[in-house]
């Protein structure tokens, strides 16, 4: 078998966007950091266009400008949120990180996914469904499990098998099995290495 890409070559990762001129970075950069304090004091629910111009010092126009809406802001703070967990997915220490079986990788995320939608779930929300399923952040999470399937030696469709394992530990899914269905966390997981386990199996080539 050919030697695999590195994360590092794989992975879309977030953060990597056009240059921007030094005031526009500033500029980014206030409004993000006031959006954040809002998030930390009010909770997502908290951040308005208005709140985030007041506190950063701009008109309100400056936010639209910059952002395009609520939504848009909400993304970009989704970014900063998702690139720290990124980091560690890339370069972090094993199993999260590289160095350790493909397989115990893919536990370790799963592991670390579902508590990291469970953390951000409503900052996610706020961004909105369609950015998390088409977006950067979906796009890292799918070509993760699409790089580690492919290491295992799993064969098929590897797109449509990693949106099977990512389903169950999609936000929306994970709040109503745990809010309405009174599973725990610990089921979740014990049924995703169920799932994970029944797709690896077939075809699975041995180290």
């Amino acid at each position: 078998m050919s030697e695999p890409m590195s994360d590092q070559r794989v992975l879309p990762v977030l953060g990597q966007v056009t240059r921007e001129r030094s005031d526009a970075a500033r500029n980014r950069e206030a409004l993000l950091v006031a959006a954040q304090g809002l998030v930390d004091r009010c909770g997502v629910e908290g951040v308005t266009m208005d709140a985030v111009a007041e506190l950063a010092g701009v008109g309100k126009g400056t936010v639209f400008r910059r952002f395009g809406s609520r939504s848009g802001l909400m993304a970009a703070l989704l970014d900063l949120f998702e690139s720290e967990w990124q980091a560690q997915v890339i370069g972090g220490p094993p199993p999260l990180g590289p160095g350790a079986p493909p397989r115990e990788r893919l536990s370790a995320f799963a592991r670390s996914r579902l508590d990291q939608n469970l953390r951000g779930a409503a900052l996610i929300r706020a961004a909105s469904t369609a950015l998390l399923r088409h977006g950067p952040a979906y796009s890292f999470t799918e070509t993760h499990v699409r790089y580690l399937l492919e290491q295992i030696g799993v064969a098929g469709d590897l797109g449509f098998l990693a949106t099977a394992l990512l389903a169950p530990i999609d936000v929306l899914v994970l709040e109503r099995q745990l809010d309405h269905d009174d599973m725990t966390v610990d089921r979740i997981l014990a049924g995703w290495e169920d799932l994970a386990d029944r797709i690896i199996a077939p075809g699975r080539e041995q180290p």
